[in-house]
């Protein structure tokens, strides 16, 4: 047994498929297969059920795993506390941030990062937030920012802050900017992203819990072309005020308020991978920057003291 085996096997195990798994280590798959065999043959037992979906953990590879990856972590802190000679630690950070957070954050976070983490290095991706949750538990990420973090046994997550949303309309004479209501939403046309986003999730979520359903007009997932398509009259939209300031045609728009739909911006780590040193740091990191620079938004707030605890 060797620590590349225990690499290669972890990867499968947590890609849940061999071909994926060859990818994403830059190894032909045939010689992925042969040291997965080899580690059955050394352990004399199998460590993997293999079917035409990927594979699945027989119990003695999911023995096999829990201590590969603690394994692995101490591994990874033996460098790290060795690096630490040097007077710095060291290793690699992956962050997962959505589109418009990555926007605000991607130069600050960079700053700080080679300020007080001079000998480690950040890799930065984008994507929406369920994108971001499978790429942490498929552990291609140490840390990401998700908006309203589904509920995992595979995540730690934690309330950064939370935004408030507003309904979004075309600025007429005389219409009111008072709040609106959750069943007053449920009537209006909206202009909305598809199910993938955390927005359309939060709506249909809130208006379920009232016995309603959103009016969708149209399903747009770019905000930007939303906005485009308020303007022109084809509906209303649900947004962050941030969202419409950072288009600088705010006064073109009337928002409103919703009453108690707010989403929670999540810090989320894997529940089953131990951080090491360095991505401990860069955890409190991030988080510092977070709070910093997008408390400043309009609409922000930090988390309430009603908000609900880490998921874990």
């Amino acid at each position: 047994m060797d620590i590349r085996q225990l690499e290669y096997f972890v990867r499968v195990a947590e890609l849940g498929n061999v071909t994926r798994a060859s990818i994403d280590l830059d190894v032909t798959q045939p010689a992925l297969s042969r040291q997965i065999r080899q580690l059955e043959t050394e352990l004399r037992q199998n460590l993997l059920i293999r079917h035409g979906r990927g594979v699945e953990l027989t119990e003695a590879g999911k023995v096999l795993l829990e201590h590969a990856r603690v394994i692995l972590h101490q591994l990874q802190r033996a460098r790290e506390d060795v690096g630490r000679v040097r007077g710095g630690l060291g290793g690699h950070v992956a962050v997962g941030l959505p589109p418009g957070i990555a926007k605000m954050l991607a130069v600050p976070l960079t700053r700080a990062f080679r300020a007080q983490l001079p000998d480690a290095t950040v890799s930065i991706a984008e994507g929406l937030s369920l994108q971001l949750q499978d790429q942490l538990i498929g552990g291609h990420l140490d840390v990401a920012l998700l908006y309203n973090a589904a509920w995992s046994p595979e995540l730690e997550c934690t309330c950064v802050l939370e935004e408030d949303f507003f309904l979004v309309t075309l600025r007429r004479p005389g219409m009111s900017e008072a709040p609106i209501g959750l069943h007053e939403l449920a009537a209006e046309p909206l202009i909305i992203p598809t199910r993938s986003h955390a927005i359309r999730t939060l709506v249909e979520s809130r208006l379920a819990g009232i016995g309603c359903r959103p009016t969708i007009a149209l399903e747009v997932d770019g905000i930007a072309a939303i906005l485009d398509l308020v303007a022109d009259g084809a509906g209303s939209a649900v947004l962050s005020l941030n969202a419409v300031v950072k288009s600088g045609r705010e006064p073109d728009f009337a928002c409103r308020p919703i009453s108690n739909l707010r989403i929670e911006l999540m810090q989320a780590v894997s529940a089953r991978r131990p951080a090491t040193l360095t991505q401990q740091a860069a955890l409190q990191l991030l988080r510092e920057v977070a709070t910093k620079v997008l408390s400043r938004e309009p609409g922000t707030r930090p988390p309430s003291s009603a908000s609900p605890g880490p998921a874990t």
